[in-house]
């Protein structure tokens, strides 16, 4: 079983690597080779270490003759731009998003051409590709059976290439399947260009003692998944066996994955909550339209239906999500003071 992560060094290729690294196994199978695929290497990682691991350094289209010079059974594709910097560079955009996921689609497609194993390529989308268009506004909740209309470059690339992967699939080239990930806070690390990273940034920041801005007006809603159940989500959908029934992947639509909805202000509130007026006051509202019209435009309320039917659920609150923030990531926490009844039985 050898199983290629692109973008494995970035934030979810990480969590994802870790996460296998730690079962050893895929669908029951041992993992042989983890293969993470990166421009960027921190070869100083305890990824890097692991007997399991190898590593292809550099741009994903000039390397893919190589990480296909072995068969690959899994391909799990999480590298891309991300939102804001295709907004500002359409080409980057264009480039490293759709151009680059073709080039994967067809060195799998080659390699079942050839006689080798068809590869099981799990593709990560994003709510993105939803958006309101005036013509055809968005329902009060969306499942997938709602038409995607993006209304940002980043949205439109993950949705052609949501299209790209069904299509090669049809045909019998791969064995495609598509997770649209909701927007991950709270995100350890450094910002990003995403312009959902306020998102994570304004619990992060404060947590760290760092002031943090909200660019958006705290009433607006979102939709939110943890990292721990992100990872279980693109984990769980790649293992899936086809097929009509409970618990398994039918047909070639994405799976949202579950969403949390809550607005920024209670974000807020529950970063006062739980770590005091302090640390909350850390955080002013300071309007960016941009900013808010990317993130604007998607929906914030699913039906999560669908996921529930493949066992995944959301997570049960937005405290739950800053606890486990701060379980994981206590070295990167200043001043933050639990409540004194710690957590409650709900959030379990």
């Amino acid at each position: 079983m050898r199983i290629v992560i692109t973008g494995g060094f970035g934030f979810l290729g990480r969590q994802v690597a870790g996460a296998l690294l730690e079962r050893r196994t895929f669908r029951g199978a041992p993992i042989d080779r983890l293969v993470l695929a990166d421009r960027f290497v921190d070869a100083s990682s305890q990824l890097a270490g692991d007997p399991l691991v190898d590593i292809v350094q550099g741009d994903l289209t000039d390397r893919l003759d190589e990480l296909f010079a072995e068969p690959v059974d899994v391909v799990i594709h999480l590298a891309s731009a991300v939102s804001a910097e295709c907004e500002a560079d359409f080409d980057l955009g264009m480039s490293a998003n759709l151009d680059t996921t073709r080039a994967l689609l067809e060195a799998a497609r080659a390699q079942s051409a050839a006689g080798g194993p068809l590869p099981r390529v799990v593709f990560s989308s994003s709510v993105a590709v939803y958006g309101s268009d005036p013509a055809l506004p968005l329902p009060p909740v969306v499942s997938e059976a709602t038409l995607p209309t993006p209304r940002s470059s980043y949205g439109i690339q993950k949705f052609v290439c949501e299209q790209l992967v069904a299509e090669y699939t049809r045909r019998g080239f791969v064995d495609g399947r598509v997770t649209r990930l909701m927007t991950v806070s709270v995100r350890p690390g450094k910002p990003n260009a995403a312009a959902s990273g306020f998102l994570s940034g304004i619990i992060r920041e404060p947590l760290a003692g760092l002031p943090a801005v909200c660019p958006v007006d705290p009433a607006l809603r979102v939709a939110l998944a943890s990292p721990r159940r992100t990872v279980e989500g693109i984990l769980r959908v790649a293992e899936l066996e086809r097929g009509d029934g409970p618990g398994l992947l039918d047909g070639n639509i994405p799976v949202n994955l579950p969403a949390l909805t809550v607005s920024v202000a209670e974000m807020l509130d529950t970063l006062r909550r739980v770590a005091g007026d302090a640390v909350a006051d850390l955080v002013t509202i300071t309007p960016d339209p941009g900013v808010e019209a990317i993130v604007g435009s998607w929906p914030a309320a699913f039906d999560n239906a669908r996921a529930a039917a493949l066992g995944l659920e959301p997570d049960p609150s937005f405290e739950s999500v800053v606890r486990d923030y701060l379980a994981d990531h206590a070295d990167a926490v200043a001043a933050a003071e639990p409540l004194a009844t710690g957590r409650p039985n709900s959030d379990r």
